[in-house]
């Protein structure tokens, strides 16, 4: 009995030890923990001061506590398309879009193998077809943008989406667009911003694809526009008919336009790529409260495509030179991003 009571108390002692010790553990390593099995919300994204100063605001704009709190109905954030969301090289995917549709309108217009620009596409010698620039472009989505209906026009839309191919990655127009932007666009959806699309490339022709592409929906789109008319088929059927005849350019000093008629607030954070998007960053940053303004600089000549300045198409000029003075962010392609793509 004796014996029995010395092992009974020498086992309580050593369950009070135990205790003692496991009470004593520094509660920080426990926080650790939790930090480091925090999912990263930008993954894609390498660690460095463009994460860091997204995250943060980010993080300053939707604490409850912090000076910089912004309520949900102001956290608007607005992002070009080309170049920005999505590849815009070697051209702009909508003018090789429309570059396809003459091709398949050519057989019901004979009179285009003695018409420029189309007789210059129909043989191949894209440069001439375009020497005329803007207005060039435009005539060809005036020719290959109207005469139908909105909903045919998606359709059509749709089914380049579908077989078309980018001429160097092989890859569907649709899956070039870039994941770290991806990743920016559903972290600022999970903490309750809305998300804009607001870009020089034609509103129908984005709304056609985007919402599958980005999660973004056709109402969140802003961009240039042909003109509509109503019409009531013979058959009692309403509908709208895409005219040959523009309606809003929605690039430049048309942005900032474009934000406050269709959107109706000014957004906190606005991303673009090239002086395109300059007058939105410069319209974005002047309001009151926090703001941040970003450009996606091509710097990755081997995973995508370098260019600035000097760029046939996207040029980034006033942007890169009046960044430090709007305190607005550079985001290093090459640098930055440790994935391009989603198929990569």
């Amino acid at each position: 009995m004796k014996f029995r009571g010395i092992l009974t108390t020498l086992i309580l002692m050593a369950l009070m030890m135990a205790c003692q010790s496991e009470s004593q553990k520094p509660k920080r390593k426990n926080v650790v923990v939790e930090e480091a099995s925090k999912p990263d919300p930008l993954p894609s994204w390498n660690d460095g001061e463009s994460k860091k100063a997204i995250v943060d605001f980010v993080e300053k704009t939707t604490n409850e506590g912090s000076v910089d709190f912004v309520p949900e109905a102001d956290r608007i954030a607005t992002f070009d398309n080309d170049g920005t969301l999505w590849s815009e090289q070697p051209m702009y995917f909508q003018v090789l879009f429309a570059i396809d549709r003459i091709k398949a309108m050519e057989p019901d217009h004979p009179e285009w193998k003695n018409e420029e620009p189309y007789k210059s596409i129909l043989e191949g010698d894209l440069e001439k077809a375009l020497a005329g620039g803007t207005s060039s472009i435009l005539q060809l989505v005036m020719t290959t943008h109207a005469g139908m209906t909105s909903e045919e026009f998606s359709e059509i839309v749709k089914d380049w989406m579908a077989t078309a191919q980018h001429p160097k990655t092989g890859k569907r127009y649709n899956e070039m667009i870039y994941q770290p932007m991806l990743e920016l666009l559903e972290y600022l959806r999970e903490n309750d911003y809305k998300t804009f699309i607001v870009s020089g490339g034609g509103i129908d022709f984005m709304r056609a694809w985007v919402e599958e592409a980005y999660g973004i929906p056709p109402y969140q789109v802003v961009g240039s526009s042909n003109k509509l008319k109503y019409e009531v088929t013979k058959d009692g059927t309403p509908q709208l008919i895409k005219q040959p005849e523009l309606n809003f350019i929605d690039d430049k000093e048309g942005k900032p336009v474009g934000i406050y008629q269709y959107i109706g607030k000014r957004p906190i954070l606005a991303g673009g790529n090239s002086d395109g998007d300059y007058q939105m960053l410069q319209w974005a940053s002047a309001g009151e409260g926090p703001r941040l303004g970003l450009y996606v600089h091509h710097t990755d000549s081997v995973r995508e495509y370098a260019y600035d300045r000097d760029s046939h198409i996207g040029q980034l000029n006033k942007g890169l030179d009046d960044a430090e003075k709007y305190g607005w962010l550079i985001i290093d392609m090459k640098n930055d991003w440790e994935q391009v793509y989603p198929f990569e």
